[in-house]
This record gives C-alpha cells, structure tokens and sequence, in this order.
C-alpha cells in the first residue's frame, strides 16, 4: 500500500511511469529521466520561492514585534527587485494571472518594509512609501519608454543579488541574523538554485545562468550565518549557565 501511495506521489507530480521503473525498479540511472525529474523538482522550488519565500519574513516580523537585524537598504532592493516584473506585465498589458504572483511578492515585501520602518518609529515614512510607489509604478506605466521598462525588468536581478550582500553584510557587522527568517532564506536558496538549474539548461555559461548561480550562492550564505550566530547563542547560553 505505502508503495503504490509513493509510486502514485511520484507518477503524478514528478515523473512519467516510464522513469520511475527505469530509476526505482531498473535501478537505471536513466539520464533523461533525471534530467526531467530534476527541472520538475527545480519548478517546484521556484513555485514555492516566487509565492512563499517572503511570507515566512512576514510572519515572523508580526510574531516578534520586531525588525531587530534586518536591512532597509538591503529590503527596499528587493522592493525594486520584485516592482519590475509587476511594471513590465502591467507596461505590455500581459494578462493578470501570467503576473498575478508577482503582485503577490511584492505586496508582502511592501508590508515587510512598512513594518520595518514602523518598528523603526517612522510609520508615517512607511506610509508615504506606499503613496510613492503606487505613484511611481503608475508613472513608468503611462509614460516611460519601452527600452526604460526593458532596462528596469533586466536590472531585477542585480538589485536583488544586491540585496543579499547588504543584509549578509549587516549580519556580519551585527554579530548576529536578528529576525531575519531561517524559512525565507531557506526557500529563497532553493529557489534560486531552480532557477539556476532551468537557466543553465537553457542558456548555458551565460551571464544571465552566472548571475542566477552568485544568487544561490549568497542565500547559502544567508543560511549558513542563520545557522552559525544560533549555534554561537546556544553555546554562550550553555556556557553561561
């Protein structure tokens, strides 16, 4: 029962029959089999980063009352990061559900930014931030040329690899990750290791698949002072004790 439950799991979401004999009964480390299953599980990854990855940084900012540790500089970044793809639809009037997860990103990175600037004491800076931004989307829409909207949707992701390097930096000088999410950094790695995984296939060596790979590379390391400045709290707090 447990295996037909697995084989039917796998069958369905992951990979054609035909491979889950060649790789789970043959034993046969059919390549193309491989190759499939690894761009399905790499689109999985890239579903849950694009809808989830900042929820988790959300909750946890409510939960805690607090946005101790985190970078404005390195949020307002993924601020524009995930403003351009929404700018770029709404400029080439691409229907609302090819972009619908965008616009989704960007309204929790938005409450993100808010919160952080309320907790900060400016509340009412937070709110001028949605007016302008909502003013700046609708400008660039009406009025900005095409090439500026292709440059501005081209530039999301050095703004966003930016990002990482200002809050890994502000991680660094603080001694500690604050309240910067395990689960949002979690996802965001395995997100852009999908996104890697799927450019490398298409694109090969190129800037673009190297970009995307410098994205993964500094979410581990995210990941790995999440992981390290816990470890290093654990043992002053046992040696205190």
């Amino acid at each position: 029962m447990a295996t037909s439950t697995i084989k039917d799991f796998l069958v369905t979401y992951l990979m054609p029959e035909k491979c889950y004999y060649e790789l789970f009964l043959n034993f046969h480390f059919h390549v193309p089999c491989l190759k499939f299953v690894l761009n399905k599980t790499a689109g999985f990854w890239i579903i849950l980063d694009t809808f989830l990855a900042q929820l988790p940084q959300l909750i946890k900012i409510l939960w805690g009352g607090s946005a101790e540790g985190l970078s404005l500089s390195a949020f307002f970044l993924q601020l524009y990061a995930f403003s351009c793809p929404v700018v770029y639809a709404i400029a080439n009037n691409f229907p609302l559900f090819a972009w619908a997860d965008r616009l989704f990103t960007l309204a929790q990175t938005v409450t993100i930014v808010f919160l952080i600037l309320h907790y900060r004491g400016d509340t009412v800076r937070g709110v001028l931030l949605l007016f302008a931004l909502s003013g700046v989307m609708l400008l660039l829409r009406s009025y900005a040329a095409a090439a500026v909207i292709s440059f501005i949707q081209a530039s999301s992701l050095a703004a966003f690899i930016a990002s990482k390097v200002l809050q890994a930096t502000t991680n660094y000088h603080n001694g500690h990750t604050g309240q910067l999410s395990t689960l949002s950094v979690l996802l965001s790695f395995a997100g852009s290791l999908g996104v890697a995984f799927v450019s490398l296939q298409e694109n090969g060596n190129s800037p673009v698949s190297l970009s995307h790979i410098l994205s993964a590379c500094l979410s581990c390391v995210l990941l790995a002072q999440i992981l390290c400045y816990k470890a290093g709290a654990v043992s002053t707090t046992k040696k205190t004790a």
